[in-house]
């Protein structure tokens, strides 16, 4: 009973870490859907967006005041990037908007450390990592109060805009972009105002991706590392879904965990850090469309 116990844990830990892989994946989705990019500066965002944050309230700002400003930055800087960089670039092939997304990742890295520094800084958010009471008492499972909020966060947030996509107008001018951009456009959708949304949506879930990693890992230059973890993510489930973000993330964060625990001694350990792209490689064989991109594939 004792080791079905631990491994109910491992899982559950592994389920809460892998809600954040889909929310950093979340953000790489929601600018494929609008451009049929890969976003190579999503894990540049959520370093500059948290980093900004701290920033923020080292100056003394409260943290709602500080969150707030920090949104409204995040909104600027998906302006900026709408209107200097996609909008020149727009009938441009999507190699160069690739290419432009790395060069804006770099852009954004220097801004941050020349504006806040580069040394580690220590986020609170007043949630301690250590097991919560109740569940042991009624589960007997160890279970992070840190772990489970930023699983909690992660998954309200992914949610919601699941939710605001499907059944809104945006999400409906989202959708109708993502599948043909002339088209939405000749029936009067302004793409200039839905890639400033989606530029705007994907800085503010950089921001509270960054927030949940910093309070555990500390606000650092690492954080850009994320987009790497991101991409078996995305493989899995799909560059253009966000189902498919969930789903893979949950996939990616239960299958490291078990491994690394129950396999990874046999390899001396870290397993977690290379598995994720083993199972990626495993899916570009057998299914590269992932397991919710079949929609485009048939339609390509």
């Amino acid at each position: 009973m004792t080791e079905v116990l631990f491994f109910i844990e491992v899982v559950v830990a592994g389920l809460l870490a892998g809600t954040m892989y889909s929310l950093v994946a979340l953000g790489f989705v929601l600018i494929y859907k609008a451009s049929s990019t890969f976003n190579f500066a999503q894990g540049a965002m959520v370093f500059f967006a948290v980093l900004a944050f701290v920033g923020f309230m080292e100056l003394g700002l409260p943290f709602s005041l500080a969150f707030v400003v920090t949104v409204l930055l995040m909104v600027l800087v998906g302006f900026c990037t709408e209107r200097m960089v996609l909008n020149p670039l727009m009938n441009q092939s999507e190699d160069t908007l690739l290419m432009a997304t790395i060069g804006l990742g770099f852009v954004l890295e220097g801004l941050a450390q020349a504006a806040w520094g580069v040394e580690v800084r220590r986020l609170d958010l007043g949630i301690g990592d250590f097991p919560i009471e109740w569940i042991i008492d009624v589960f007997g499972l160890f279970v992070s109060a840190l772990d489970l909020t930023a699983g909690i966060v992660a998954a309200v947030l992914i949610i919601g805009l699941a939710l605001i996509f499907k059944y809104t107008r945006m999400g409906l001018g989202l959708r109708a972009v993502a599948d043909d951009p002339g088209a939405a456009s000749s029936i009067g959708i302004p793409l200039k105002n839905i890639m400033l949304l989606v530029w705007s949506a994907a800085g503010v879930v950089a921001l509270v991706a960054g927030m949940m990693w910093g309070a555990r890992a500390g606000v650092q230059f690492a954080l850009v590392d994320l987009a790497l973890k991101a991409l078996p993510v995305l493989i899995i489930g799909g560059f253009s879904s966000i189902p498919g973000a969930i789903i893979g993330g949950l996939i990616i964060g239960a299958t490291e965990k078990v491994l690394e625990v129950y396999v990874g001694p046999f390899f001396g350990g870290a397993i977690e850090g290379w598995a994720p792209y083993v199972l990626a490689i495993f899916f570009l064989l057998y299914r590269p469309e992932g397991l919710f991109g079949e929609k485009i594939i048939r339609r390509v």
